[in-house]
């Protein structure tokens, strides 16, 4: 059925996102670096690392790496330093797009996301010129199939601040960032798997974007998503189904 889908937009960034598997590991390894460099190298006392671990889990990177990358992170090793750097930009018929990176060499990533914005239909922003209109969350999605109750129930006993029923049938999820953790693990301590739990920048209001806006918008997005020092990827744009 066409038409503007949470759900369809949440699997079309899935589907990248696993297409990518050998690039996770990079993405992982930089995540876990920078956590451990600014928050310590305590997982226990570093919610950031905490989090960033059990991605490296999930995508299968050998313990050994993590622990090295850790080490690196706390400067016990020697290796790349990665800055953080955010950029903000428009897309298709105005649509935001916030792109974080990690890098050690901000010419080139600069060079890089100037270009896959330019070659496809878009524009490099300054600082500022986007973010407001996103809010920084824990953000967990729920397949069509569940009921609004049953989720709505175990996420406010954990510390969530909403729960939104979209019209898709999928159940977002929202909490603050530092809640992150203790609402996922009240989430599966229910037995309510999530298919996707981020911290990430969620968009206040969404641009809805059809036909062949809406195929150049997500040209866009998959030219940013390839490219090496990007972690991630948020818009505002709502997309219909192809």
């Amino acid at each position: 059925m066409a038409g503007h889908s949470k759900w369809a937009n949440i699997k079309h960034k899935k589907a990248i996102t696993d297409a990518k598997r050998g690039k996770a590991f990079t993405r992982a390894i930089k995540e876990i670096t920078v956590a451990s460099r600014m928050g310590g190298s305590d997982p226990a006392m570093n919610p950031r690392l905490r989090l960033a671990m059990d991605k490296a889990r999930e995508v299968n990177l050998p313990k050994d790496t993590v622990m090295n990358a850790v080490k690196r992170g706390a400067g016990e090793l020697e290796g790349v330093a990665y800055e953080e750097i955010r950029y903000e930009g428009y897309g298709i018929a105005g649509a935001a797009v916030i792109v974080d990176c990690m890098t050690d060499n901000r010419t080139r990533t600069v060079a890089d996301v100037r270009h896959a914005f330019t070659k496809n239909g878009g524009n490099l922003g300054t600082d500022g010129s986007v973010a407001f209109l996103f809010k920084h969350c824990g953000q967990f999605v729920f397949a069509p199939g569940l009921t609004e109750d049953a989720v709505m129930e175990a996420a406010l006993e954990a510390g969530a601040e909403d729960v939104v029923a979209n019209e898709d049938g999928s159940i977002e999820v929202i909490c603050a960032p530092n809640d992150f953790v203790a609402v996922r693990d009240g989430l599966v301590a229910r037995s309510l798997k999530p298919e996707v739990a981020e911290v990430v920048m969620k968009p206040n209001t969404e641009v809805a974007l059809a036909g062949d806006d809406a195929a150049r918008m997500k040209k866009l997005l998959d030219a940013l998503e390839s490219l090496d020092d990007v972690q991630d990827v948020y818009t505002n744009a709502l997309m219909d189904e192809a």
